[in-house]
């Protein structure tokens, strides 16, 4: 029996999967949602799916119905015999929670590891984990693809003199490294300390960014106060100028407020959660094209390495 590629969608994610499906000639699969009077729901295939390879589209992001969603597909595509499922997650949600930093606290990052391969999940796919070392809580296959393919030629093209790029806490320091090796240009550091999750109690900057035009980099923009607070503090240092790129536009509470009220000159994000309303200052670059490839490569059997490998100039 030949295996067919099929994509469905989570209700979460149909503005993300309707453009996955476009780039590979192909059309989101026939799947619905059917709810009950009591918030209680159902994923329904409503085409056979039996020996075919099946990538199910859905960011895990707030509220946690998209996960519950993500996790009832894949057993009913499971119990429907595909014979492969790949669990598509643009953006892996609770992955801020990948360790026991205090006292009797969950790992839910590695809950939900295990509760997508018990689901049946043969692979998962996703996009600039919060933390890399959360591949490391699957024991089935992990494609964690590299948005600085995306955003690197978006920067390249902007022409920006006095380069330097900036982390907006220590965390992000080995991601934004790796895109400064490639202009080879310098990175400074900004320095936080919390007082609590979205409180942020004092920040320094690491590193000299008078007379630069200074570029952020982070995986997640939440309330983007930690932004907000780095691109103010760098900007009062000396800067030119501040813009950021974040992959997962989460945006929650005052976030674009915050964003639009700051000095940041834009903030560009992916299409991984979908935008809850326009910003004069918030661009959107599509992931469709980079998720494409490594769905059809997947599929093929061929490799997909150069889709989150920095391609370094040196």
């Amino acid at each position: 029996m030949n295996s067919s590629l099929k994509i469905f969608s989570g209700s979460g994610s149909i503005h993300l999967s309707e453009k996955i499906a476009k780039a590979l000639n192909r059309q989101v699969g026939a799947l619905r949602l059917q709810r009950f009077k009591d918030g209680e729901f159902q994923p329904i295939f409503e085409e056979s799916i039996r020996g075919d390879s099946v990538f199910l589209v859905q960011s895990t992001n707030a509220p946690a119905d998209n996960l519950l969603e993500l996790l009832m597909m894949i057993d009913a595509a499971r119990r429907a015999s595909a014979s492969y499922i790949t669990a598509v997650i643009p953006y892996f949600g609770l992955a801020r929670q990948d360790r026991k930093d205090k006292p009797r606290v969950s790992i839910a990052s590695k809950l939900v590891a295990n509760l997508l391969t018990v689901a049946g999940a043969n692979r998962v796919m996703t996009m600039d984990l919060h933390a890399p070392q959360i591949q490391g809580f699957f024991d089935i296959p992990v494609d964690h693809l590299d948005t600085s393919a995306i955003f690197i030629p978006y920067i390249e093209n902007l022409k920006i003199k006095d380069l330097i790029f900036a982390a907006p806490d220590v965390g992000s320091t080995n991601r934004v490294r790796e895109v400064a090796k490639h202009f080879a240009v310098d990175m400074v550091i900004c320095d936080k300390q919390r007082k609590r999750a979205n409180e942020i109690a004092s920040m320094t900057v690491i590193g000299d960014v008078k007379g630069k035009n200074v570029v952020l980099i982070d995986d997640i923009c939440d309330t983007a106060g930690t932004l907000c607070r780095s691109a103010s503090i760098i900007k009062e240092r000396g800067a030119l100028s501040v813009r950021a790129f974040c992959t997962h536009p989460v945006l929650s509470d005052n976030a674009y407020e915050n964003i639009e009220n700051s000095v940041l000159e834009e903030l560009v994000v992916c299409d991984t959660i979908p935008l809850k309303k326009e910003s004069s200052k918030i661009k959107e670059l599509s992931t469709d094209e980079l998720f494409a490839v490594a769905i059809r490569n997947t599929f093929e059997n061929k490799s997909i390495s150069s889709l989150f490998v920095h391609n370094n100039k040196h």
